[in-house]
């Protein structure tokens, strides 16, 4: 499918498996439109080698996907996935400054030190409200939309991995977000990880989505892939819920100039894109941020 990944992984965090290489060339032999590998930045104050890449390997890190994007041009960009965790904010948007990613993904896995959609921390479920974990999630997710450090929201309801449902619908809450999310003009990927994982279903929910589509919010795509074969995977479902919310087009990145990070160009689902029989679903409300 003529789509991008943007949500791509490497050995280096720690639990994937596979070289940059590797999944440059899984997104070639898919026809993918392009992809971005998108590590996981050191986790601060101190990584953990189970999550992320320690700060001595950052280096190596971008070295080895820049030789790729001079191998590819156009076609392999240079990302990461921070967390947006409060305390660590000025920590992160040093980093992020001082390395030539084209884009960043910023995720939140993290309420205070509880790292919700561990499954190292899974018991710690059960001695909380889960409408109290959501609302917390749902505020932090706002936060990090509106900080400026981020060109793409990571799997945006990803409190919902292991199954764990609010009690009652969070309609304000979530309305409150995509406010938030639109007017700091962020993209929101469809992250199909969360297909293979309890709860069983992409990233975000078809309502959200409508949400999103509603409030011109525009999309983008992630595998969020941890194993080279992963790389695209289940875009075709990930296409049938970005028609049905109502988007005709997707957010692509675009080399920028100058040594400029790479800027953010809507384009339109090809025909190919549309399940069979399916019909389109209205026009995209997206813009370019």
């Amino acid at each position: 499918m003529r789509l991008p990944d943007y949500h791509t992984h490497t050995a280096r965090c720690g639990h994937a498996c596979g070289d940059p290489s590797a999944y440059v060339m899984a997104a070639r032999s898919r026809g993918l439109l392009g992809i971005g590998i998108a590590d996981h930045l050191p986790l601060l104050p101190e990584p953990d080698p189970e999550l992320s890449m320690g700060l001595s390997d950052l280096g190596h890190y971008v070295a080895e996907v820049q030789a790729l994007k001079t191998a590819y041009p156009g076609y392999v960009f240079l990302g990461i996935e921070a967390d947006y965790r409060p305390h660590t904010v000025s920590d992160v948007a040093s980093i992020l400054k001082d390395h030539p990613f084209d884009y960043t993904i910023g995720s939140v896995h993290h309420l205070g030190a509880w790292g919700f959609d561990d499954p190292r921390q899974i018991d710690e479920y059960a001695d909380r409200d889960i409408d109290d974990v959501w609302t917390e999630y749902l505020e932090l997710v706002g936060d990090a939309a509106e900080s400026g450090l981020f060109t793409i929201l990571g799997h945006l309801d990803l409190v919902k991995k292991f199954g764990y449902r609010p009690t009652r619908t969070l309609a304000i809450e979530l309305d409150r977000l995509v406010e938030r999310i639109a007017r700091a003009g962020i993209l929101v990927e469809i992250n199909t990880a969360g297909l293979h994982k309890p709860v069983g279903e992409a990233y975000p929910t078809l309502d959200i989505l409508r949400r999103l589509w509603a409030a011109g919010v525009a999309i983008t795509f992630g595998s969020d892939a941890h194993r080279p074969e992963e790389v695209g995977r289940d875009f075709a479902h990930a296409v049938e819920l970005a028609r049905a919310a109502g988007y005709r087009g997707f957010a692509c990145l675009e080399t920028g100039l100058y040594g400029r990070r790479a800027h953010v160009r809507i384009r339109q689902f090809d025909a190919a894109d549309a399940s069979p029989g399916r019909p389109a679903a209205g026009s995209t409300g997206a813009s370019s941020s």
